[in-house]
């Protein structure tokens, strides 16, 4: 499996050809997901996740996009967490049929619904700050680097620290039940996350947190 993230132009026709292309190198598309809408130069940026027959060439994938005019491959890279389309609204599902561990089910989902690689929980409402919950690719970091992101406000991209197998992710965060509780989402390598991407998880934290509020 394989994640492609493209600009295109932002116009009827242009996702079928880049599909079309695709298809000419065998790529089967599992899922393609409108990431951005940039008007001021009237191009979009989008996922696509697809898979290959054995014995094609990854590198088929990104000289088919390229072929299709005005079409960029930003990023490129195989892709292990499975998303798709509705990964958003799976993940509220899940939180309201389990509304107290809605929590627990942002942070499982999380890397599925912003292909990214790993989600941590960070719980600085106690005596000293710790990593409450975090997803099997989680790479370990001390509570320095987890204390400089407390508190916080509202949704944003972090600057990854240098060192403890942070230093090639980029960051995403958002706060939960607290300014001291907060989700980290990681990417290793890129791409970086879009603002659009900020919101929505600024969103489902949201969400999270009055569907836990709404038990009883």
């Amino acid at each position: 499996m394989f994640l492609l993230r493209v600009i295109l132009p932002d116009r009827p026709g242009s996702l079928g050809t880049v599909a079309s292309a695709l298809g000419e190198v065998g790529a089967d598309i599992h899922a393609i997901e409108i990431v951005e809408h940039r008007r001021e130069n009237a191009t979009a940026v989008d996922d696509v996740v697809v898979d290959l027959p054995p014995g094609v060439l990854p590198d088929r994938l990104v000289s088919a996009c390229n072929s299709v005019p005005d079409v960029e491959v930003i990023w490129f890279s195989r892709y292990g967490a499975g998303g798709g389309l509705h990964m958003d609204l799976e993940a509220v599902e899940q939180m309201t049929s389990a509304p107290a561990e809605a929590i627990d089910i942002l942070v499982e989902q999380a890397p599925a619904v912003l292909h990214a690689d790993w989600a941590a929980l960070i719980d600085g409402t106690g005596s000293e700050v710790k990593v409450a919950l975090e997803t099997s690719a989680t790479p370990q970091f001390g509570k320095e680097i987890a204390e400089k992101w407390l508190p916080m406000e509202r949704a944003t991209a972090l600057s990854a620290p240098e060192g403890q197998g942070l230093a090639e992710s980029v960051l995403v965060a958002a706060p939960l039940d607290s300014d001291r509780r907060i989700l980290v989402i990681g990417r290793r390598g890129g791409p970086e996350f879009l603002g659009s991407e900020v919101a929505r998880l600024s969103y489902l934290a949201s969400l999270a947190v009055a569907i836990r509020s709404g038990i009883g």
